[in-house]
């Protein structure tokens, strides 16, 4: 029986309750005017520390106390007029102390809800939301959350951006996830020792600095260089162990689920048909071990690695749970430059090579480095041909793949007629790839 002066066609409206974020955020926000502090001392110390030198033990103290309690209110005050809702077509977020912003997020237009846990929120049980949206090259993000609150608003932001109705999508959860592959840690470690980038940061960390001195005897150019290079020697290292500690790749329908960190530990989502290059990195201490590196560009996403090092049979099969249907050519599938190519490039030109298949576009560059790039036809956006004069004396030709992610993919060196049949293959290709392509929406 139907209510008097309500349409059985019309669906109640759903009443948007505004919330705030976990009360340990303002901690979290109060550094900012302890770093405006901290910014103008290291911008001029010589003064800094004049200052600091007029300043009695009171005075010190009345200072210390004033900055305190401007950063304990700011830190209030920002979470206090900070407010998120979930309506039935978006999310709304409104921040701002003395300047409002209100983030206006389309459901349907989500392709990634990232959450990220640093270690001192897995000490107060708090994690972080980061939004990956279409065309948007900033992301948005709600932090901090309660662990649970989290989990729960992030299954219901994906359950609602793969179509599921609003009463619907609290009921819906997480999707489970099947584990696809896991990097032990002591894999890890072996191949980042095998990295030459590690080597050879750890090499100018240790050679430049002592020559510095020598030519200039001043500690503090030699500080100003030395400490950049070890901090980028430890990056390349322990800082990439850190972060890629106990990485999994597990498959659910919303996509590839990468979780991933020793101390930060960070849940991120492939979101699918939105993959636009897939990269195999092969090292050259690494092929004695059969080990890759697979990397991805995806658009409108800082997601950059899928699996930082594995077998390449293993590597291969996750590729094939990106790109489906697609096979990676064997290294003898594919069509090397012509000979005269080495008038350009000498010895160089050998590690150049394409295959195009049914589903990707192909490209290989590097000897000691090699990387093999998948394109599939789908997500060309352009392609174009370039020659020099050089090149043109010789027959050869660029021919450059443009994606969606910003990215270009080059079959460089090739022969002049077949740059220019190549070209003209590839643009069909992409127009009849994305006529066919698989929707891009999550559990479809």
């Amino acid at each position: 029986m139907t209510a008097p002066g309500v349409d059985e066609g019309v669906r109640p409206k759903r009443v948007v309750v505004e919330r705030r974020l976990h009360p340990v955020t303002p901690f979290r926000r109060a550094w900012a005017p302890v770093a405006v502090v901290v910014g103008w001392a290291a911008h001029d110390p010589n003064q800094a520390q004049e200052q600091l030198t007029r300043l009695t033990t009171t005075t010190l103290l009345i200072v210390l106390a004033v900055v305190v309690s401007a950063a304990s209110l700011y830190g209030f005050l920002s979470w206090w007029f900070t407010h998120f809702a979930v309506t039935d077509s978006e999310l709304r977020i409104r921040t701002g102390l003395l300047f409002r912003r209100t983030a206006h997020i389309r459901l349907e237009r989500l392709q990634a809800v990232d959450m990220t846990r640093p270690l001192l929120a897995r000490i107060a049980g708090v994690a972080k939301l980061r939004l990956d949206v279409v065309g948007a090259d900033k992301k948005d993000e709600l932090a901090f959350l309660g662990e649970s609150e989290a989990r729960a608003l992030r299954a219901e932001l994906l359950a609602r951006a793969a179509g599921f109705a609003p009463e619907t999508a609290h009921e819906v959860g997480e999707a489970p996830a099947r584990e696809l592959l896991r990097v032990p840690p002591r894999e890890l470690a072996v191949a980042l020792i095998l990295t030459g980038a590690t080597w050879g940061a750890l090499a100018a960390a240790l050679v430049v600095p002592p020559f510095l001195w020598l030519a200039t005897h001043s500690v503090w150019t030699v500080l100003a260089t030395g400490v950049p290079l070890l901090g980028a020697a430890g990056a390349s290292s322990a800082g990439r162990f850190v972060g890629e500690y106990d990485w999994t790749v597990g498959e659910s329908p919303d996509g590839l689920r990468i979780d991933h960190g020793l101390l930060d530990r960070t849940h991120e989502t492939v979101p699918p048909g939105r993959v636009q290059t897939v990269r195999i990195v092969e090292p050259l201490l690494w092929r004695r071990r059969g080990w890759v590196r697979v990397e991805l560009d995806v658009a409108g996403s800082a997601n950059s690695v899928l699996v930082p090092v594995a077998p390449r049979a293993m590597a291969e099969a996750v590729i094939a749970r990106v790109l489906p249907g697609t096979e990676v050519p064997a290294t003898a599938a594919l069509s090397r430059p012509p000979r005269r190519a080495g008038r350009c490039l000498p010895l160089w030109w050998r590690g150049y090579g394409i295959a195009v298949t049914d589903t990707v576009f192909v490209a290989r560059h590097g000897l000691l480095r090699r990387s093999v790039a998948l394109v599939p036809h789908a997500k060309v956006q352009s392609v174009r041909l370039t020659q020099g004069p050089w090149k043109r004396l010789w027959r050869l030709a660029d021919v450059h793949v443009d994606t969606g992610a910003g990215k270009t993919v080059t079959a460089r060196l090739r022969d002049a007629q077949e740059a220019a049949e190549l070209l003209r293959g590839q643009a069909e290709r992409s127009r009849t790839g994305r006529r066919d392509a698989r929707s891009d929406q999550w559990m479809a």
